[in-house]
């Protein structure tokens, strides 16, 4: 097989940073490949060419993990001088602290966590059907092996905790630190806050949705127009369907799917507002550092903040559904002189109130309760503080704390998700950072740009994709998380703004 670096000059022939923008490009390029490879996998492969697709994405993969691990790769990062540019003094950070990523972990260990997951997911996939954790225990146990192996060997390399090893996986620079006091806070608060929405809501009932079908041809054209509004570049990627909505692809060809419903426009419609606000971020990184590690989006917590303000902080507010009901009602061939389809019905239904037991179904005000379950039971075990065996009764007992819910079946509690036996440990925390991130980031542009909230109510979304461009998309990975959001918004993430988003919403203060 070619050796991928082989022809690569070597730092006495050439500086040893312009090498290593070389070679971070090559995995860029190698990274854009994966991405297509995995939409498409999820989207339109034929069944029959799993096989072939698995080894390609291997294959592929092998390549990307050779060169960030080639045996002068340390001697080019400990060579290379600190730039006088600032992006490139973040480019070469982002390179050492990626390569001291993928160097922490033996191959060997890389390998049997790969196979643990992979062993696992197939597990769950039963298990979660037929409601079983005791099915599902051995294999999720060697998963968390695995994971917390991961985790150790990570701490010792970059100097972290184990869990905060994980965390920085998918946030650089969020420590647990950071996360338990505000979610302590989220903790206390939210039963409280609960309680409140659902007594407003009580006194404001919301008037039936109308009724389908709704022919998924023209839930897919109503979707287009939105994703247009709200700024898509659609020469630089595309809508399509899949079995969970998800944001994908590659550099300028950036790919998102939904899921229909012919009797529910409005899941497939937020899905596709909620998927655009992820790739609105993706199609406005700085193109000049495009296979850059400093040109790529800063960390899952931004991401999630950025799909979170256009679907919960915008596309479910009152203006924009004054703009959106009429465009809606005649893509789908409703009357827009019905009280149905009225902006005020529309908007209502967006904002309902139904605590529940399934995290990915719930509301806006009841889903942080369940990540902060799920950050609870996977802190607890990734530090030796809980074993599996006892997670279904401390998980059910948690969610009984914060949302009043018995669970009767572990298919409705700790089984539901495919994070913890895919082997994705120290994710769950990004949503509800993300959640508050966003309301914090609205606040701000609002507060910069008083006409804003106007400005949707007219479907001109151009205000504050400009705001967002400035603040957060053009910075990409040239600042810590934390940093971009005080530069943006005059304080580090906290939860004040996204309590008092909640209060006003949803409790009418």
């Amino acid at each position: 097989m070619h050796d991928p670096v082989a022809d690569t000059p070597t730092p006495a022939a050439h500086d040893a940073y312009d090498t290593l923008v070389r070679r971070f490009a090559r995995m860029g390029h190698i990274a854009n490949a994966l991405g297509i490879l995995g939409w498409d996998k999820d989207t339109i492969m034929p069944s029959g060419a799993a096989d072939s697709r698995a080894e390609s994405i291997a294959t592929l993969s092998v390549l990307h993990h050779g060169i960030m691990t080639t045996p002068d790769m340390a001697d080019l990062l400990a060579a290379a001088p600190e730039p006088g540019d600032a992006w490139q003094a973040a480019n070469l950070q982002e390179m050492r602290r990626l390569h001291a990523h993928a160097m922490a972990v033996p191959p060997d260990l890389v390998e049997a966590a790969s196979r643990a997951a992979s062993r696992c997911e197939m597990a769950w996939r039963t298990a979660r059907r037929d409601s079983d954790f005791a099915s599902l225990l051995p294999y999720l146990e060697d998963v968390l092996a695995r994971t917390r192996e991961i985790a150790h060997a990570k701490a010792e390399a970059l100097g972290l905790s184990p869990y905060d090893a994980l965390l920085d996986q998918y946030d650089p620079g969020t420590r647990q630190a950071d996360i338990d006091p505000v979610f302590r806070r989220l903790s206390t608060q939210l039963p409280g806050l609960i309680a409140d929405a659902l007594d407003h809501q009580r006194a404001h009932l919301a008037p039936a949705l109308p009724r389908g079908p709704f022919a998924t041809a023209a839930q897919a054209a109503l979707g287009q127009e939105i994703m247009r509004t709200v700024g898509f570049d659609m020469a630089r990627g595309r809508l399509d369907v899949s079995l969970h909505p998800f944001c994908g692809g590659a550099e300028d060809d950036v790919r998102i799917t939904t899921r229909y419903e012919e009797g529910d426009f409005l899941n497939a419609l937020m899905g596709v507002v909620h998927e655009s606000g992820h790739a609105l971020y993706e199609q406005g990184l700085p193109r000049a550092w495009h296979s850059q590690p400093v040109g790529a989006a800063r960390g899952m917590s931004l991401h999630e903040s950025q799909s979170l303000l256009m679907e919960m902080q915008v596309c479910r507010s009152a203006e924009f559904m004054t703009w959106a009901a009429p465009v809606i009602a005649t893509a789908l061939g409703g009357d827009i002189q019905s009280p149905e389809w009225s902006a005020d019905t529309l908007h209502r239904q967006v904002t309902r109130v139904r605590p529940g037991f399934i995290r990915v179904d719930a509301d806006e005000v009841t889903y942080p309760a369940h990540i902060l379950v799920r950050y609870e039971m996977e802190t607890a075990l990734i530090n030796g503080q809980m074993t599996l065996r006892d997670l279904p009764g401390a998980f059910n007992a948690r969610l009984y704390d914060l949302l009043g819910l018995r669970v009767t079946e572990d298919r409705l509690g700790c089984l539901q998700d495919i994070h913890w036996p895919s082997g994705s440990w120290g994710y769950f925390p990004t949503y509800t950072l993300g959640a508050m991130i966003a309301a914090q980031l609205r606040e701000a542009a609002q507060k910069a740009c008083p006409t804003l909230m106007e400005d949707i109510a007219r479907g001109d979304f151009s205000t504050l994709l400009t705001w967002l461009r400035t603040h957060v998309h053009h910075r990409a990975s040239s600042a810590a998380m934390r940093d971009i959001v005080r530069d943006a918004t005059g304080a580090p993430p906290g939860p004040d703004a996204y309590l008092r988003h909640l209060r006003h919403r949803y409790c009418g203060q």
